[in-house]
């Protein structure tokens, strides 16, 4: 036997598993490609080199009005050498060198639907130089998108998907969109168009693509980038610049494990968007398994992506397990067994997810048997005005996001034979939501063989949250 810690609230929780059980940690078992020693250079060298694009040298003047979006806290770190914190003083540079006046320079959060990043957070994210010089006179902004007078909405494009983009990103003579091409399990990476069709646009567009009859699609799970949903990223991206009458000049950096960066590309969208992609293959995409496993075991802290309360948020939970599985269905076996440790303590975080208390109470109420049934409450949730109030004013996450993550909890309901939460101090919660429920690891194991049978093959997930997974396939 061999003890595998795995997260568990603000800790760990040990599960003895026998000798047999394979494990698999992010940046470990399969180690990152190297990654760039000079980050600073070249990324400095992308910006000025762009692909597909002029330099933003030759793009703008003094009469020219410039946004700079980036991602929000949910990914890609706050240390020194963070993409964000290279590549927008590089931009800013530029653009002062061409004679921008300071005055005209934005900085916007693709935070899109989730919660609006605080002052605190703003400035983790940019670092003191930045921060100082344009958070004080209004220049630093979160996306809001439920504020129509910074919104303009762009009709439907030629796929019927309505588009709704900022107004200012609109207006700008150039807009510099700063990403991270990491994995993920919606669409395969963040990054490029993705940025774009979720980080600077409302609801309504994004209930084109974080709906069932995208994700629930066999091009979704296992994870790929050649998915419907993918391709409506793409659409809804090119509809955005067509409707600007130019480009988004994109500053993408590739990701390892711990958001240093592999590579740095800059220029249109369209050109880099795939190169990206192939040097991000190499990393996240782990060609590692010999067989099909029957059960995966993982644990989950109560604070990682979304925030604190993901790990006990009932309905986040199953998220967060569906994940999971669309990362790494690849090697599971059909209808494989999940064993997932989370305090599971009733704690919902109603500030920070106000939607998500709602959620949980009409899925166990009006005739719902899967998580999918309540979509028929989307309207009704999504423009709640309280609920769009603190959103707004008061750091929450939208209420249409919450029906973004139930539509992605069904596709643990879809693909496994039984999930256990082990270790929920509230246990009823997980059986709510169809999970069953033992005290420990070991107890979960032993009650699993009436569905794999004696023996089965075990995959361990250690660091499952607290580190930028991967997608895992077979070595052949």
């Amino acid at each position: 036997m061999k003890t595998v810690q795995f997260e568990y609230g603000p800790g760990f929780m040990p599960a003895r598993l026998p000798d047999n059980a394979d494990i698999f940690i992010p940046g470990e078992t399969v180690k990152d490609p190297e990654h760039l020693v000079d980050p600073v250079a070249a990324t400095r060298d992308a910006i000025l080199n762009p692909i597909g694009m002029s330099p933003i040298s030759e793009m703008v003047n003094k009469q020219s009005k410039v946004t700079i979006v980036f991602p929000d806290r949910v990914k890609g770190g706050t240390h020194d050498t963070a993409h964000r914190r290279i590549a927008i003083p590089v931009v800013l540079e530029e653009c002062l060198k061409a004679g921008v006046e300071k005055k005209n320079i934005m900085l916007i959060c693709s935070n899109g639907l989730h919660r609006k990043n605080t002052e605190q957070e703003l400035r983790d994210i940019l670092g003191e130089e930045v921060f100082n010089n344009y958070y004080w006179e209004g220049q630093v902004v979160n996306h809001d998108s439920e504020d129509w007078d910074n919104l303009v909405d762009l009709g439907r494009n030629e796929y019927g998907d309505k588009v709704v983009m900022n107004r200012m990103v609109f207006e700008s003579d150039l807009c510099v969109m700063i990403g991270h091409t990491l994995g993920n399990p919606y669409g395969g990476y963040s990054g490029g168009y993705k940025h774009t069709a979720t980080g600077i646009t409302n609801w309504e567009c994004i209930a084109s693509h974080h709906i069932p009859r995208v994700m629930h699609r066999a091009d979704f799970t296992p994870v790929s980038k050649d998915s419907l949903m993918r391709h409506k990223f793409d659409q809804i991206g090119k509809w955005m610049e067509k409707c600007m009458g130019k480009k988004f000049f994109t500053v993408d950096a590739v990701l390892n494990t711990f958001s240093q960066q592999i590579a740095v590309y800059a220029g249109g969208c369209e050109d880099i968007q795939p190169i990206c992609f192939e040097v991000a293959d190499k990393r996240t995409y782990a060609n590692w398994a010999e067989k099909k496993y029957d059960i995966m075991m993982f644990g989950m802290p109560q604070n990682f992506h979304y925030g604190n309360g993901h790990g006990t948020n009932p309905v986040l939970m199953m998220q967060a397990i569906a994940a999971q599985i669309i990362r790494h269905k690849r090697v599971m076996a059909d209808n494989c067994v999940v064993i997932c440790s989370s305090l599971c303590n009733g704690y919902f975080h109603d500030e920070e997810f106000p939607s998500y208390r709602k959620l949980y109470d009409l899925f166990q109420t009006e005739y719902n048997n899967t998580l999918v049934d309540i979509n028929k409450h989307i309207e009704y949730i999504a423009r709640d005005e309280e609920m769009i109030k603190k959103y707004r004013y008061n750091y929450g996450y939208h209420p249409f996001h919450g029906f973004s993550m139930t539509s992605c909890g069904h596709i643990a309901e879809m693909n496994t034979k039984a999930v256990y939460v082990v270790g929920a101090q509230e246990p009823g919660l997980a059986r709510s939501m169809g999970c069953k429920t033992r005290a420990t690891f070991e107890e979960a194991l032993k009650d699993a063989e009436r569905y794999t049978g004696p023996n089965p093959n075990i995959l361990a997930l250690p660091m499952a949250f607290t580190r930028a997974a991967m997608h895992l396939g077979h070595k052949e």
